[in-house]
This record gives C-alpha cells, sequence and structure tokens, in this order.
C-alpha cells in the first residue's frame, strides 16, 4: 500500500471499527497514535500489537470534544513521530431514542462527540497537512447518514453532517494535495451491534444483499486503501461499505 513510515492519528481507536483501522495501518507501515477517554487498558493493547508489528504505536488521553485535548494530541503525536500524515476520524457514540422521547442532552452528546470531534482533528492538523503539501483525511459515516433511521435523529443528522464537512473540506484543502473522504458502514460487527436487541440485528440483516453482518476488518481494508496513494485521485467521496445494505 505504499505506507511504510507514514504516521497517523485514529481517533476512538482502541476498541471496535477504529481498533481495527489502526491494526490495518500499522499493517501496512504505519505508525498509529489513538485517543482514549475511558478504554486506557484496550487502547494500551491495541498499542501493543502496533508494537509487535515493529511499527510505534502510542495512546493518549483525549476527549474528542475538547478542542484543547485535539491540539494537545496532534502536536504529541508529531513530535513523537516526527511527522504526521493520516487522520481517521472514527470515534462516535449513539443514544437512540424517538425525537418526541430523546431528551437534549442525548441530542447534544452525539452531536458534539461525532460531527464535532470531527472538526477538532480536521482542524488541528490542517496547518501541518497544508505545509508539507500532504495528508490523507478519512471520516468514519454511516449509511443511516445517507438515508436517515427510525430512532436516530441525533446519531443520523451527526454522520449526515460529517458527509458535508467531508464534501467542504475536500473542496477547500484540494489545493494543497489533502484527499479527504469518508466510509459509511452499514451493519459492522462491533460491541454496540452484539449488545443491540435481536429483533434490531434480524431487520437489518434482512436489507444486507451479501446475508451477513460485516466485519470490522473489512472497514480498516478501505480505510487503508483511502490513505495510500492508490487513492490519490479519490477526494470528497463517500464510500458505502455495508453488502449491499444501503441499495
Amino acid at each position: 500500500m505504499e505506507l511504510n513510515n507514514k504516521s497517523a492519528i485514529v481517533t476512538g481507536g482502541s476498541v471496535g471499527i477504529g481498533a481495527a483501522i489502526a491494526l490495518d495501518l500499522a499493517q501496512n507501515g504505519v505508525n498509529v497514535a489513538i485517543n482514549y477517554r475511558k478504554h486506557i487498558d484496550e487502547a494500551n493493547k491495541i498499542v501493543e500489537q502496533i508494537k509487535k508489528m515493529g511499527r510505534k504505536g502510542i495512546a493518549i488521553q483525549a476527549d474528542v470534544i475538547s478542542f484543547a485535548d485535539a491540539e494537545k494530541m496532534v502536536q504529541t503525536a508529531l513530535k513523537e513521530f516526527g511527522r504526521l500524515d493520516i487522520l481517521v476520524n472514527n470515534a462516535g457514540i449513539n443514544q437512540d431514542a424517538v425525537v418526541w422521547k430523546m431528551t437534549e442532552e442525548q441530542w447534544d452528546s452525539v452531536i458534539e462527540i461525532n460531527l464535532k470531534g470531527c472538526f477538532n482533528y480536521i482542524r488541528s492538523v490542517t496547518p501541518i497537512f497544508k505545509n508539507q503539501n500532504y495528508g490523507k483525511i478519512v471520516n468514519i459515516t454511516s449509511i443511516n447518514g445517507l438515508r436517515g433511521k427510525f430512532g436516530q435523529s441525533n446519531y443520523s443528522a451527526s454522520k449526515a453532517g460529517i458527509i458535508g464537512l467531508t464534501k467542504s473540506v475536500a473542496r477547500e484543502l484540494g489545493k494543497f494535495n489533502i484527499n479527504v473522504n469518508a466510509v459509511a458502514p452499514g451493519l459492522i460487527e462491533t460491541d454496540m451491534v452484539v449488545h443491540s436487541p435481536e429483533e434490531v440485528k434480524q431487520k437489518a440483516l434482512s436489507e444486507i444483499v451479501l446475508g451477513r453482518i460485516g466485519k470490522p476488518e473489512e472497514v480498516a481494508w478501505v480505510v487503508t486503501f483511502l490513505c495510500s496513494d492508490k487513492a490519490r485521485h479519490l477526494t470528497g467521496e463517500v464510500i458505502k461499505v455495508d453488502g449491499g445494505q444501503y441499495i
């Protein structure tokens, strides 16, 4: 993938899709910094695996809704690795409820973490990427940001916002040789899905043309491709990894 000696930040990289992305990037020669808010043990385990691959890895305590934390993490990663080439905005949560029962806190927390978190890190890495005339930004959205979903107005709005953010920033940064894309997973085998009600899983599974739940590494492979120079003429795109669930 021509990624040897590149360096990356992956937010939410201690568990689930984020962990798979961090590990696949490392497998392809990338030094990786991940953040954690609570999952310190999980984050340290991912870092250990990255180091076993012969790459540098660090875990940094940082809350994605904090602009100051984002700035600090970016500078820490830059100092540790000596360069920064890739940003993957993966951190996200869901707090589902129908709109007439949704609380202000549920709305605000999902929008802040999922959408503002993306802005915080994009804003923090952009001066570095501009100065070196190179950078790859991949934002993890969702097919529900493209179509909406019952009981997920906050989540779907945040993920739709990420798509708008991706396309706008791609326009702004293209002249600096910075590629900005988004990946939209469908139903993926993460803790969030495993612990969801069986009827919810079965309904989603019935939509999937390929007839199975996706694996985190299948999302990671697409992200790694977008971070490579094999995707150098792709920007502003939203690539679905959903087994045909959106069709």
